[in-house]
């Protein structure tokens, strides 16, 4: 076949904060036909994601950094166009880790096949994907029962929407923090959440025991910083705390002091577990059986913000920190 003309993003330099647009580009590149084994696939949804910031860094952490003038990658669903794997034939919709780029070339074995009885393909990316199973995991990990009261913050975005709603579905009582008037409505009215509050309206502490004035049991973090050390008052006696992200710290240059009030710990005997996706993919098969089920019986939503084409993708990016995103951000390649 005549060779493929592609477009992806590079990171050209590390942002020192927050990125701005000079540290990426834009490059054109040619995808050859696929080898033996190999597959061509057109991506139609990326994934952007904050976690990416801290890959942006050249320091070690539990993802390798980007490359400096090299393709970034992470989550992304396509077609496969051109097939030379017995395992795929074109109109196959995959899963991959080559995303920021329009097409590429790759080993079948680095695909994942996708039925396609979830439409559209991108919630592959959002509720069924890496978000959704960061929600599912969480609960997972601190073993929520029906009838506890559960905080989470940065409740609006790709994870924290579908861990509020799962919560709700296993008969917790749910609260939310979010950015902005309209973000707390669609928690309230969207979600099912039982109350929520805009963490720019005043203190976060004062919110929360408004909210729960009898404590929570169980606090999702997804931003860390001070709203954190809120949920420390919070937390009741044996309380647990699901340390997810910290998106609220994701572009200092210097360490912050921490919270003032991590005696709680010991004076509450509270737990706090870390989280990380990836260890629970021997369990995928659960997460996608249960969410699936979710989702056709229409008792679980799934938001996306949808940005178009490659070249929209590092304001997208860019937008996760602005708080630009309800649900899940995702760019449409195609």
């Amino acid at each position: 076949m005549t060779p493929t003309i592609s477009h992806e993003i590079r990171l050209v330099s590390r942002p020192a904060g927050r990125p701005g647009p000079e540290n990426f580009s834009l490059a054109q590149v040619t995808v050859e036909s696929p080898a033996e084994g190999h597959v061509l696939v057109r991506n139609l949804f990326m994934s952007v994601d904050p976690y990416m910031r801290g890959r942006m860094n050249d320091t070690a952490s539990y993802v390798a950094p980007f490359g400096l003038g090299k393709p970034l990658d992470g989550g992304a669903i396509g077609e496969v166009v051109e097939s030379q794997s017995a395992a795929f034939k074109p109109g196959d919709a995959v899963l991959s880790n080559y995303g920021w780029r329009e097409y590429f070339v790759a080993s079948g074995s680095e695909l994942r096949p996708v039925r396609r009885e979830f439409e559209p393909l991108s919630l592959y990316l959002g509720a069924l994907g890496m978000p959704g199973m960061t929600a599912w995991a969480g609960w997972q990990l601190v073993g929520v029962s029906a009838g506890e009261t559960v905080f989470v913050s940065g409740a609006a975005g790709a994870v924290g929407h579908v861990a509020g709603q799962l919560a709700r579905l296993y008969g917790c009582r749910v609260i939310g923090s979010a950015g902005s008037a309209a973000k707390v409505q669609f928690l309230r009215d969207e979600c099912g959440f039982d109350s929520a509050f805009n963490y720019k309206d005043g203190s976060i502490r004062d919110q929360l025991a408004s909210a729960a004035p009898d404590g929570i049991d169980v606090y999702f973090d997804n931003v860390a910083g001070e709203t954190l050390e809120a949920a420390l008052s919070a937390l009741r006696l044996h309380g647990r705390i699901i340390a997810c992200g910290g998106i609220s710290m994701y572009n200092d240059q210097k360490p912050r002091r921490g919270p003032s009030n991590l005696f709680n710990i010991t004076t509450k005997r509270l737990t706090m577990k870390g989280l990380i996706v990836s260890d629970w993919l021997g369990r995928q098969a659960q997460f996608q059986h249960e969410m699936g089920g979710y989702l056709r019986a229409g008792t679980l939503r799934s938001k996306e913000t949808v940005v178009n084409g490659i070249d929209q993708a590092v304001t997208a990016f860019i937008g996760l920190f602005d708080g630009t995103n309800v649900g899940k951000m995702v760019v449409r390649l195609a």
